[in-house]
């Protein structure tokens, strides 16, 4: 498997940090209603952070939503699915957000377990300026843990008693899509088959293939490199073959076969620009909470300044009668989206068919 190195920098920004991997929808494809929330508004929470105390925000903002009991109600096992995307504190979600949602699910009687798919770093498949997809467990490996130990989540995993699934390799099970874009089933972790909730925890950030990169288009970390090789390279190259834009058949495709409801956006630092590892970081001091990925990212999007026709999932999810359609469909509670909106910075949009790689 092999392409020109075409645009390999301007795409990540620096040697160690590729951003392909890492989303949900709860939908149930067959008529577009969420699975929290049928025949009402979808709810989501815009609150600040104050003094510093991050759990405190996530607390309230979960509460803002009717508390961590009703949005999980019926719904025991619970995986969070931080943005590991590479092991740099600059662009992947605070363990400090991780922490403050598990220990609130462990208070509430729930089983927490946290997993991720990461997608490059530093001497594993990202050596200096040459950077390789690979599908070989040992690498991959080896690199989950690595990027779990280097970003904290170890040592907070542990505090907790929670386990650290890699969602790389393992038991890797087939799940068949109702209306799949890029295929017609898709490669998963077994353990993503038997919990009743995967809770998106996103890093606010722009994203150069995605134009943004919030809950729904996080879960691309669920796909696992020993099947679709380190930074989905695989899937991507078909994605685009079937004319997928922004990467947003590989989003709706990967939403639709987990579990999904409650999501939480790590907004107390951002990235504009060409994120989502070497744009400029911002100070938002927020924290956003939501009963379905669509809508939080909806809401998400819009305080970066972006318009729903922009971004190509949100598209392809309405186009599907997916619901959210407009943000007036959603309850907004806690903070406005004028009391917050700030104009990110444009990424510079490329195409996958445009990034170059090589394979180990």
């Amino acid at each position: 498997m092999k392409k020109n190195n075409i645009s390999r920098r301007r795409f990540i920004g620096s040697a160690a940090t590729l951003a392909i991997g890492s989303a949900t929808f709860g939908m149930n494809l067959s008529d577009g209603r969420s699975m929290n929330t049928p025949a009402k508004k979808n709810i989501v929470s815009i609150v600040r952070v104050k003094n510093g105390n991050i759990a405190r925000a996530v607390e309230e903002a979960i509460d803002l939503l009717g508390g961590v009991k009703s949005v999980t109600s019926g719904q025991d096992r619970i995986l969070l699915k931080p943005n590991l995307v590479a092991p740099d504190k600059k662009f992947t979600t605070k363990p400090e957000v991780v922490k403050a949602v598990a220990q609130l699910l462990q208070i509430a009687g729930k089983e927490v377990m946290i997993g991720e798919g990461s997608a490059a770093a530093e001497s594993f498949n990202s050596f200096g300026n040459e950077q390789f997809v690979t599908k070989k467990r040992q690498i991959l490996d080896g690199m989950q843990k690595y990027v779990f130990d280097t970003l904290g989540y170890t040592e907070m995993a542990e505090s907790l008693n929670i386990p650290l699934i890699n969602l790389h390799s393992g038991d890797i099970v087939e799940v068949p899509l109702r209306r799949g874009f890029a295929a017609n089933s898709v490669k998963i972790h077994k353990k993503l088959t038997e919990v009743d909730l995967v809770c998106s925890i996103p890093m606010m950030k722009t994203h150069v293939l995605a134009t943004v990169t919030l809950s729904m288009k996080n879960l691309i970390g669920l796909y696992p490199g020993t099947e679709y090789y380190a930074m989905r390279s695989w899937l991507h190259d078909r994605a685009l073959v079937k004319g997928s834009q922004g990467v947003a058949f590989e989003v709706i495709d990967i939403n639709s076969a987990v579990k999904t409801g409650l999501s939480v956006i790590d907004a107390t630092s951002a990235m504009e620009g060409n994120g989502p590892t070497a744009g400029t970081l911002i100070d938002m001091g927020l924290i956003i909470a939501g009963t379905s990925p669509l809508a939080t990212d909806m809401v998400g999007a819009a305080l970066m300044g972006f318009e729903i026709k922009e971004i190509p999932a949100f598209t392809l999810a309405h186009m599907t009668q997916m619901e959210p359609k407009t943000l007036d469909e959603i309850d907004i509670r806690g903070l406005t989206i004028e009391q917050t909106r700030r104009r990110f910075v444009r990424p510079e949009i490329i195409q996958w068919s445009n990034f170059g790689y090589k394979e180990l």
